[in-house]
C-alpha cells in the first residue's frame, strides 16, 4: 500500500529512494508530483509532440508554401519556356519569408518548445532560396526575351 510521505509524494514504503523524485517547475522550485492532481500551468516546460500550436501552423505552412516555390523555380530555370514561371516562385519565397519571419519573431521560447522556431527558420532558408532561384530565373527568361525579341 503507498503511503504519502512528509512532502505529499506517495511512496511504496521500500526505501528505493523513489521519494526524491519531483517534477521541477518553469520558476525551478521542486514539486510534488500526484497522479490524482493535475498539473499546474507553470509546470508546463514544452508542449507535446503532438500539440500543434499555431506557431507550428504558420511555420509548417511557411515552410510547405516556400517549398513549393523552391519547386516552381527550379523548373523553371531548368526550362524556361515552363509554366507558371518564376514570378510564383518568387511570390511563394516571399511568402514563406513573410511568416517564418512572423513566427520567429513571435516566439516565445527557443528550439524545442512547441513555438514553431524550428519550422519557422526552415521556411526563411527555403523562402529565401524560392526567392533566389526564382529572380535568377526571371533574369534569365528576360535577358533570353531581350535578346530573341
Amino acid at each position: 500500500m503507498a503511503a504519502r510521505s512528509v512532502c505529499g509524494c506517495r511512496t511504496t514504503g521500500d526505501g528505493a529512494g523513489g521519494h526524491d523524485r519531483h517534477h521541477l517547475s518553469a520558476t525551478g522550485a521542486q514539486q510534488p508530483y500526484d497522479k490524482e492532481r493535475p498539473m499546474a500551468t507553470d509546470q508546463l516546460l514544452a508542449a507535446s509532440v503532438y500539440t500543434f500550436s499555431l506557431g507550428r501552423l504558420g511555420s509548417s505552412v511557411g515552410a510547405i508554401i516556400a517549398l513549393v516555390g523552391v519547386i516552381i523555380a527550379w523548373r523553371a530555370l531548368a526550362r524556361p519556356s515552363s509554366r507558371p514561371g518564376p514570378v510564383p516562385a518568387i511570390v511563394a519565397g516571399a511568402v514563406g519569408l513573410v511568416l517564418g519571419g512572423l513566427v520567429a519573431a513571435t516566439a516565445d521560447g527557443g528550439l524545442g518548445t512547441g513555438n514553431g522556431l524550428g519550422g519557422a527558420y526552415v521556411s526563411l532558408i527555403l523562402g529565401l532560396i524560392a526567392t533566389a532561384l526564382g529572380g535568377r530565373a526571371l533574369s534569365r527568361a528576360r535577358s533570353h526575351a531581350w535578346h530573341t525579341g
